[in-house]
């Protein structure tokens, strides 16, 4: 794959945080960078995130700063849930231990996380441990962390092999790339409370770092891990349809006052949660059948488990909750090559998701030819924006002083490697398949390794892989 991206790249952005009830932030001292990405927060809560000029008089900056922060400010009300009515968690982390430092820092995350009832999961993907393997020395001293093994590869199959081991009422995914904010899993815990009919929550993703051109490509302009970023939360249902066939194909946005806000085609739930971040109640895993152990890292198909488990709550009926004020900070790709990979193999991994999703349940058929001239013109609107440095700002009386404007666009090779690797989905998706069974053969007598199973516990085999994906509509 050709990787010369010959666009000049943006120079680094620190990210920063600011309490806007405390706002006064020299930001002009923040040396090495031209721009600082700015999340306000109030109470902890991610509020609102702006890009700042740090180029200008620190006196200026820090007016705009002051500003924009009393902009965001709003009431807040003692909405605390008590620990009592929280539901179990049970945190599941998929792993091949090739980050340690990463890994390491994960754990440390885990160590300060505010919730009462929670177990964490490694699950350890690697088909073998090396002699001077550093897992049991990370998780020697986190007692609430243990290991449990998913002997086939994937992630499908780690995550279905978690799920297995959880005793949690709710189980999170999060990755070992990830560091997790000390609210994460309070906030997911409690949106599960307050909305019982909710199947799915998803979280907050922002970056860790916007050191490289790459990572800021991946944040600026391909919307890092949330195309439709919002700081208000959110939950997502099944549009109603007059044909039964397309139930579920449509999916109403409302905000927490009920109201609708938007629709759009199920398959575009990337916009609103990813595997980085997501939690879903047992029950509703088992339902759904689990991870299709076709899908995913680790896989021919290179990912889309997430996505398709999150379109199968949908599309089947179900409802989704997103929740902003649980936040995970994601470490983007740093250099290039490694992007120009990530991104092929979403274009891959999303054609192999849709094939997957047809083959289990022959309506997605029809689904998607209603969706596909709407999709077809918003994913053309998209690139066009992206190329020529981004869509329009909004420009208000707050932003037109303080926000640089934006300096390069959206490289077309990064946006031709993910084009070119959505017409390898299917046939990708088709030899993960073939794999897999060549894998079950090999295997018929493996033995659970490092697993405790909880009586409830989502159906799964030795292995990893879910008892039936089926529809249950």
């Amino acid at each position: 794959m050709k990787s010369v991206v010959t666009a000049p790249g943006p120079t680094p952005v620190s990210v920063v945080s600011v309490d806007v009830e405390r706002p006064a932030v020299d930001l002009s001292r923040t040396t090495g960078y031209d721009t600082a990405l700015v999340v306000f927060r109030q109470s902890g809560i991610p509020r609102e995130a702006r890009e700042f000029d740090l180029r200008r008089p620190a006196d200026v900056l820090r007016d705009d700063v002051a500003a924009a922060a009393g902009e965001i400010r709003r009431p807040v009300g003692d909405v605390r849930v008590a620990d009592g009515a929280l539901p179990s968690i049970s945190v599941v982390v998929p792993t091949m231990v090739s980050r340690v430092v990463d890994l390491q820092l994960l754990l440390d995350g885990f160590r300060a996380v505010d919730y009462p009832d929670v177990e964490f999961i490694l699950v350890d993907n690697r088909s073998h441990r090396p002699a001077d393997d550093p897992l049991d020395e990370l998780v020697a001293r986190f007692a609430q962390v243990r290991v449990a093994r998913a002997l086939r590869p994937g992630i499908s199959a780690a995550r279905n092999a978690g799920v297995a081991a959880a005793r949690g009422e709710i189980v999170a995914f999060t990755d070992d790339d990830v560091r997790v904010d000390p609210n994460w899993l309070r906030a997911l815990g409690s949106r599960f409370a307050v909305e019982p009919e909710l199947d799915a929550v998803t979280g907050m993703i922002l970056p860790a770092e916007l050191e490289t051109p790459a990572q800021i490509w991946f944040e600026r302009y391909y919307g890092g891990f949330s195309g439709e970023r919002t700081f208000e939360p959110v939950s997502l249902h099944a549009s109603p349809s007059r044909w039964k066939a397309l139930s579920g194909a449509r999916v109403s946005v409302r905000g927490a006052d009920g109201r609708s806000q938007r629709e759009f085609s199920v398959y575009g739930v990337g916009a609103y949660g990813a595997g980085a971040n997501m939690a879903f109640r047992r029950s509703t895993l088992r339902r759904i059948g689990g991870f299709d152990v076709s899908l995913g890292t680790g896989t021919a198909a290179r990912g889309g488990e997430d996505l398709a488990a999150l379109i199968a709550v949908l599309f089947n009926g179900g409802s989704i909750g997103f929740e902003p004020a649980s936040v995970v900070h994601h470490r983007h790709r740093r250099e290039v090559p490694e992007l120009l990979h990530q991104l092929h193999g979403n274009g891959l991994g999303f054609t192999a998701m849709l094939t997957s999703l047809i083959r289990h349940d022959g309506r997605h058929l029809l689904a998607l030819a209603a969706a596909l001239p709407n999709a077809a013109h918003r994913f053309t609107a998209q690139s066009l924006a992206r190329v020529r440095g981004g869509a329009e700002p909004e420009v208000t009386a707050s932003t037109a002083t303080s926000e640089p404007e934006v300096d390069h666009g959206y490289p077309r090779q990064l946006l031709a490697s993910e084009l070119r690797g959505m017409p390898s989905g299917p046939l990708a998706y088709l030899r993960s398949r073939r794999a897999n069974r060549r894998w079950d053969r090999g295997h018929l007598n493996t033995l659970p390794t490092g697993r405790t199973t909880a009586p409830s516990a989502a159906a799964s085999d030795v292995t990893g892989r879910p008892v039936a994906w089926r529809r249950t509509a």
